[in-house]
């Protein structure tokens, strides 16, 4: 009862356990609750399925004494009732007679309307009730731990780090984070090569995302990913600093609608997502060759040992590292492009880190992806683009 930070954190570890778990919170949102893969549910089918009912909630007008002898005459038999919240929302005097009847067979507190609580309390004194003082946050230890974990936070906040804490941010609890920690840098870098990819004077109004993946809905959290995405997209053609927090609002601000699906594949669920797809329509682009049939810009990448990958480019497969910055060429199949380009670049002492080829087929259609550590000079671009054999060419920036 109650899904705000402890709450959920509370959800997890009873997940943890085997334990299925269902939350009332008028104010938690849906996406927060799937995400942990908690059920939100009324009040009242909360109180009368649950057989365990832990309480999270704050103390107001609305929800002193929210469990008294009516609340407790819609229980399960047999509940177990723990209140780490505040004690004024239980009428003391109704849960002493709902654990004389055997309704809540057993109560753990730390809470109480009066604290400390009257020496006589019968509440106390029960049998079937264990009681703690209400100090947890109060300790050397937890004071400690409070300043250590805000410290933390701010020093990886300032270092540019995910955080799993921040109130105004997609929150993803800190393993799930680690785990998308790389797929949050692949979201990040398409969007900016997606972008950069539009020509001049083409608005963009759609964006379709697509995850492919083994997991289930309820097993993979996209918002994180898709606030990166957006941020990617938006950064380059935005005077704002665009974050994880402002990243949505940005995006409706300018008109900007990104949809998301999820393609089923049948690989190992061990990575959370195969690969990321990105697709903008009804655009012109810099590069032809990132044109479907369908006439949608489209690009795919995803993780390789922990570095994030460009391998899909239109209809194109590649395989380049989005590590620096990168160049895209079309051209006629033939021997000896790659040096050729490469003495180019080598001669503006500019540093290939990766390369790739992909074809259509032997002495047709190729792009070459090639990875640079160093911004080209206009002239080293210009005499790529000189090759007889270079169709079309483009420079990314990442």
């Amino acid at each position: 009862m109650g899904f705000g930070k402890v709450g959920s954190e509370v959800a997890r570890r009873a997940k943890g356990l085997g334990m299925h778990v269902i939350a009332h919170d008028p104010y938690a949102p849906a996406d927060r609750a799937r995400a942990v893969g908690v059920e939100l549910v009324s009040f009242d089918q909360a109180i009368s399925t649950a057989d365990f009912i832990s309480l999270h909630m704050p103390l107001t007008p609305t929800t002193k004494k929210v469990f008294n002898d009516t609340t407790f005459s819609k229980m399960k038999k047999g509940a177990r009732l723990i209140n780490v919240a505040r004690g004024g929302v239980i009428d003391e005097d109704a849960l002493v007679r709902a654990l004389d009847s055997g309704i809540v067979a057993q109560a753990a507190l730390d809470v109480f309307a009066e604290e400390p609580p009257a020496k006589d309390s019968k509440l106390v004194q029960h049998e079937n009730v264990t009681v703690t003082p209400h100090l947890g946050a109060s300790t050397k230890e937890a004071q400690e731990g409070v300043a250590i974990e805000i410290a933390e936070a701010v020093i990886g906040a300032l270092n540019g780090e995910l955080s799993a804490t921040a109130v105004n941010a997609p929150m993803v609890p800190a393993e799930i984070l680690s785990e998308l920690a790389p797929y949050v840098q692949l979201a990040e870098k398409l969007g900016r090569l997606a972008v950069q990819l539009v020509a001049g004077g083409s608005g963009i109004q759609t964006i379709k995302v697509s995850y492919i993946t083994a997991r289930g809905p309820d097993d993979l959290d996209t918002r994180l990913l898709r606030a990166m995405i957006t941020k990617g997209i938006i950064e380059p053609i935005s005077d704002m600093h665009i974050n994880l927090v402002n990243a949505d609002f940005t995006a409706k601000q300018k008109g900007l609608r990104i949809s998301e699906e999820r393609v089923s594949v049948n690989s190992s669920p061990e990575n959370p997502i195969d690969s990321i797809q990105i697709q903008i329509p009804s655009v012109q682009s810099k590069f032809e060759s990132t044109i479907t049939e369908k006439g949608d810009i489209s690009i795919e990448g995803k993780v390789k040992d922990g570095i994030p990958h460009l391998t899909r480019v239109g209809s194109f497969a590649v395989d380049v590292s989005l590590e620096g910055n990168i160049i895209l060429c079309r051209q006629v199949d033939q021997p000896g492009m790659i040096g050729k380009v490469g003495i180019i670049l080598a001669d503006h002492n500019v540093n290939v880190n990766f390369m790739s080829v992909g074809r259509t087929s032997k002495k047709q259609k190729a792009i070459m992806a090639i990875g640079v550590d160093e911004e080209p000079e206009e002239d080293a671009l210009r005499k790529i683009g000189q090759v007889p054999a270079v169709e079309e060419f483009v420079f990314l920036k990442l």
